[in-house]
């Protein structure tokens, strides 16, 4: 029995209006859960469409969508069947996957770059979202792999496709938003270390400094001697 249902079963059931009350909330419980899905691998999808080579891009992005789909169907107690799923995709994506596909023409040095004035992350980001949406209303609704009408979603999917370009979009800032936090610590953390590496041979070179003046005033070396070691220390 889905865990969700089993912590509302302390409501009792002999009131319609309690039983209404009950199926609407788990519903609701269901939904929450299933956006959070979608919405993780939505952003999984928007950071592997910013990958810089050919097919890997489009590979993770099939990956994380499958993933995906089994998740929402162990939440909704579905079979999950690895081929069927991907049948359905390839069948729903339509448009969207061909310009996921068209990506992985471009050359290296202009992978995600804009494509129509969309970049390919937000594209794998659109298409996880719609992809997610559609399995989440067929399972809610009490469908499983095998009955999912292709034709009866499509206009739904290029919908959820849509909508989901303005939130890839948003993901895709946030994802080169932290890229460049964390690119600026490294060079922080560089800068920091090359400061203490400069003060660290400043002061033995101060100190070997000392030691020919010391030698110098014992008449261990020459004043010519001196200068000419002190030179090749200081460089």
């Amino acid at each position: 029995m889905n865990t969700f249902i089993e912590s509302e079963l302390y409501i009792e059931t002999n009131s319609t209006n309690r039983v209404v009350v009950l199926v609407k909330h788990i519903a609701m419980k269901l939904n929450n859960k299933a956006n959070s899905i979608i919405k993780n691998h939505m952003y999984l999808s928007v950071g592997a469409g910013l990958i810089p080579l050919p097919l890997v891009d489009f590979v993770a992005v099939s990956g994380i969508q499958l993933d995906m789909i089994n998740k929402l169907a162990e939440l909704y107690e579905k079979d999950f069947e690895k081929n069927q799923a991907k049948a359905i995709v390839s069948a729903l994506g339509g448009a969207g996957l061909a310009r996921l596909a068209a990506g992985m023409t471009k050359a290296v040095p202009v992978i995600g770059s804009v494509l129509g004035g969309v970049t390919m992350s937000v594209l794998s980001g659109a298409s996880t979202y719609a992809v997610g949406e559609v399995f989440k209303n067929h399972f809610a609704e009490g469908g499983s792999l095998n009955d999912l009408n292709i034709e009866k979603f499509k206009a739904f999917y290029n919908e959820k496709f849509e909508q989901g370009k303005a939130m890839a979009k948003d993901m895709e800032s946030e994802h080169k938003a932290n890229e460049e936090a964390d690119s600026s610590d490294v060079v922080d953390a560089e800068f920091e270390e090359a400061i203490v590496e400069s003060r660290s041979e400043t002061e033995d070179k101060i100190e070997q400094l000392k030691e020919l003046a010391k030698l110098k005033e014992d008449k261990v070396i020459t004043e010519a001697e001196f200068k000419k070691m002190k030179k090749e220390l200081l460089g």
